[in-house]
């Protein structure tokens, strides 16, 4: 049980408006804010900012 609660699953959703997600897990001890990363949106193929949403 110990393990959902330091390394929930997060859905990073894009930013460019497309609706694409990636699904992935963080560690909240290390990273409480929310997540932003810089990944491949298929739909816009660029790469664009996706942020965690809760």
């Amino acid at each position: 049980m110990a393990r959902e609660d330091v390394r929930p699953v997060i859905k990073l959703r894009s930013t460019a408006g497309t609706g694409y997600t990636y699904v992935t897990r963080k560690n909240r001890r290390n990273d409480p804010e929310r997540m932003v990363l810089r990944k491949y949106d298929p739909v816009v193929r660029a790469h664009v900012e996706f942020r965690e949403e809760r």
